[in-house]
């Protein structure tokens, strides 16, 4: 007779679980290995280039708060879904966004607490998930998050910050693992 420690229940992505897993035993990734040290630097990278945008942005009028205040947001949700997107490991993946919001957070409690509003970032969430036109879906998601809902300059606003920055993301990994064909 069975017994419920004879039973395992898969992952949601249970041939990449296995993937990893045998990688690990093999010793291709460990927690120490140069695949995290790699993944962070990613992150560090991507946060440089958000601080530096974020300290670009010095006109403060109360016209422009909202407007810069989403963007900071827009562009934070845009590195985590890249990371996502473009590192096929949800360790490396969770080493990545964990550097990028400590080195936000090293520059500024500030704004890291305002760059990660989890309202938003649903609202994010839910326009990304529809997975088609996903980013004039972000252009409409941050004009409407603008109080400006419909309005096509901030739409095309937003559409251009998230591919702008979805870019900067992207590169960042293809040259830090150009070498590494895990990824």
């Amino acid at each position: 007779m069975m017994n419920d420690d004879d039973i395992k229940i898969a992952g949601n992505k249970p041939s990449e679980d296995i993937k990893l897993n045998r990688q690990k035993e093999q010793g291709e990734i460990s927690v120490n290995g140069e695949l995290s040290k790699k993944a962070k630097e990613i992150g560090k990278k991507v946060a440089e280039i958000f601080i530096a945008d974020v300290e670009s942005q010095n006109d403060d009028t109360p016209e422009n708060a909202v407007l810069i205040a989403q963007r900071k947001i827009l562009l934070s949700f845009t590195a985590t879904i890249g990371f996502e997107q473009y590192i096929n490991d949800d360790t490396l993946i969770g080493f990545a966004q964990k550097s990028f919001l400590d080195t936000i957070k090293a520059q500024s409690i500030e704004l890291y607490k305002s760059s990660c509003d989890t309202g938003s970032f649903s609202f994010y969430y839910l326009a990304y998930r529809r997975e088609r036109e996903v980013e004039r879906r972000m252009g409409q998601t941050f004009a409407m998050l603008c109080s400006h809902d419909g309005d096509p300059i901030f739409q095309e606003l937003g559409e251009a910050l998230f591919c702008w920055f979805s870019s900067c993301v992207r590169d960042c990994i293809e040259e830090t693992f150009k070498k590494n064909k895990n990824f």
